[in-house]
């Protein structure tokens, strides 16, 4: 057991319970087999190099992978200001209040989401339980930037063969983005409740960002679609965190642009990319969780990662991705105007949350200067 705070908290603090995982599932469910990055290799004489060998085939095929040894205890891990979604601002409470279609039913997520630690986020509000415990929140959130973000940006700059520094420096902490730490619940429903909402869609999603980090819990009912075109679902890992690769990530390597990409013939025995780009945008989703676990609410940890105000949404300059014939002479005039990766999620925040019915979407897709993306994946 992980304590998330003190079981006798301050008369002037919220009191805040332990929490305790739930045991794993003892159901036979097709896990997908994920590859394990271990971090306390990354100061290793060579190590960098070995783990970039280890991340390419994770990042380029599947999206998805698990880092182990990142030196994050479990302890920092386990403990009403609502988002501003007119305006594409994610910090702050969102409650479970859309209706999924005509369905009767309400989507079960609510979500406190809460930025990282500059100076220009300081006047953002706080929720009062964020309020009474900030110190530790904002030194976690710092950590987990550190010692896991900053060097998988590492690790992928290797694989594209640019400066070690490069998408650290695009996802720089220090500077203007929204980054967020993200406490999320997936509320009971009944198996009935599931069945209308999973047979509304049953589709999968691509994250906002360039990077999620999700901390392991037992519920079961997160899937990733395999490059096969497979549901399979993803296994908690005690003391790992498993990392998935997101939308502006992909379009810094050549991804979902409105222009087609142009044609191209794999090298170095290598597997080209598609219009997903380089490095892959995974598609996931949650479903319903086995049955000894539907009576369990489905608690989450996550950490997104996002490009900031000084990123602009081009492709980088990857002597790789240029010699795979993925940059055009346009991608490599620095004077085309590009929207910036503040500029994209904020407008992306805006067009999937900003309303009180969650629509279908098959068949279309979100489009923002120059980017675009599906709405939907079957």
């Amino acid at each position: 057991m992980a304590p998330i705070a003190l079981e006798q908290a301050p008369l002037d603090k919220v009191p805040i319970k332990s929490w305790t995982r739930p045991a794993p599932t003892k159901e036979n469910l097709d896990w997908a087999p994920l590859v394990e990055i271990d971090l306390s290799r990354f100061d290793e004489p060579g190590g960098k190099q070995e783990l970039a060998k280890q991340l390419y085939d994770a990042v380029t095929r599947v999206g998805f992978w698990v880092v182990v040894g990142h030196g994050i205890s479990d302890e920092r891990v386990l403990p009403e200001l609502p988002c501003n979604f007119a305006e594409g601002e994610y910090f702050g409470y969102r409650e479970n209040s859309r209706w999924i279609g005509d369905t009767g039913v309400k989507e079960n997520i609510e979500m406190l989401n809460i930025p990282k630690d500059i100076p220009e986020w300081k006047d953002v509000p706080r929720h009062r339980i964020v309020k009474e415990n900030y110190d530790e929140i904002a030194s976690f959130h710092r950590e987990l930037f550190d010692k896991v973000a900053r060097k998988l940006f590492a690790l992928m700059s290797i694989i594209l063969e640019l400066p070690e520094d490069f998408l650290v420096n695009a996802h720089a902490y220090d500077r203007v983005s929204d980054d967020h730490l993200r406490y999320m619940i997936y509320n009971v429903r009944s198996q009935e409740e599931w069945d209308k909402a999973q047979n509304y869609s049953k589709g999968g999603h691509t994250d906002f960002g360039s990077l999620t980090l999700l901390f392991s819990q037992h519920v079961a009912g997160l899937q990733i679609q395999t490059p096969q075109g497979d549901w399979k679902y993803v296994k908690p890992v005690d003391g790992g965190i498993t990392c998935n690769a997101a939308d502006t990530l992909s379009f810094l390597t050549k991804g979902m642009y409105l222009a087609p990409p142009p044609p191209r013939e794999p090298t170095h025995g290598w597997v080209t990319k598609d219009e997903t780009g380089f490095i892959k945008s995974t598609i996931h989703r949650v479903v319903t969780p086995p049955k000894d676990q539907l009576d369990i609410a489905r608690l989450g940890l996550l950490y997104f990662v996002r490009p900031g105000d000084h990123t602009i949404m081009k492709p980088v300059p990857s002597p790789l991705l240029d010699r795979l014939g993925l940059l055009t002479e346009e991608d490599k005039d620095t004077s085309k105007p590009a929207p910036t990766g503040t500029e994209y999620v904020r407008a992306r925040v805006r067009d999937v949350h900003h309303k009180t019915v969650i629509d279908r979407r098959e068949g279309t897709n979100f489009e923002f200067k120059g980017l675009s993306v599906p709405n939907y994946y079957k």
